[in-house]
């Protein structure tokens, strides 16, 4: 296993800072440091969902991630220039509150020239239709990381392809617990498997 992501799923906390500098230091792309983060963030959760980890060390790592994320976030800014690469709604379905995969995405697309609209955590269908008609994207992005938010995001699809939408707006679902099954369950046109993946879509969208 990579250090990093080795550092970030023990919560080394001293470890992964030194770790991130280093590599800084060396010349390492910043997407690439994402994602051993990503990584690492993943064994993370692997441990919380076999109750080897609690609710308070889930919370550890997202404060280690939100602060290794702010000192990369000006070398991922640095990769953006020229015109807009075309705009991304995104947020945390109605009934979850957790944000660290959201906003990691966030800070990759908007470091990769995206217009971004993050709507937050808990949010309703109309806000999320609301804000495709007020913004013109052609992306939604549906965080979640509850199962039970899955029967959310079914709703969320249907209401937006109701809302006569379908044709111009594609919809990436993501979270730790999505997979191919999720999204035909959901009836999104794709799922990313981490953050750095949602960004590749989102290219691949825009053309």
């Amino acid at each position: 296993m990579d250090e990093l992501v080795q550092a970030l799923r023990d919560l080394n906390e001293k470890k992964v800072y030194e770790l991130v500098e280093e590599r800084i230091d060396r010349g390492v792309a910043a997407v690439e440091i994402v994602k051993a983060c990503n990584e690492g963030m993943i064994a993370v959760g692997e441990k919380f969902s076999t109750c080897e980890y609690f609710i308070s060390q889930l919370i550890f790592s997202s404060e280690i991630l939100k602060h290794v994320m702010k000192r990369l976030e000006p070398l991922l800014q640095g990769t953006a220039g020229g015109p807009s690469a075309g705009k991304v709604v995104i947020g945390t379905v109605k009934g979850d509150i957790h944000d660290i995969g959201k906003n990691l995405v966030v800070t990759l697309l908007r470091g990769a020239g995206f217009e971004v609209v993050d709507l937050g955590v808990d949010v309703p269908a109309e806000r999320f239709i609301a804000a495709l008609k007020e913004t013109g994207a052609n992306i939604l992005g549906l965080s979640a990381l509850l199962n039970f938010t899955y029967t959310e995001m079914k709703h969320v699809v249907e209401r937006v392809r109701e809302a006569g939408l379908g044709d111009k707006v594609k919809i990436i679902i993501g979270g730790a617990p999505c997979n191919e099954q999720v999204r035909q369950f959901t009836g999104a046109d794709y799922y990313a498997v981490d953050a750095v993946a949602g960004v590749s879509m989102c290219r691949q969208i825009y053309g």
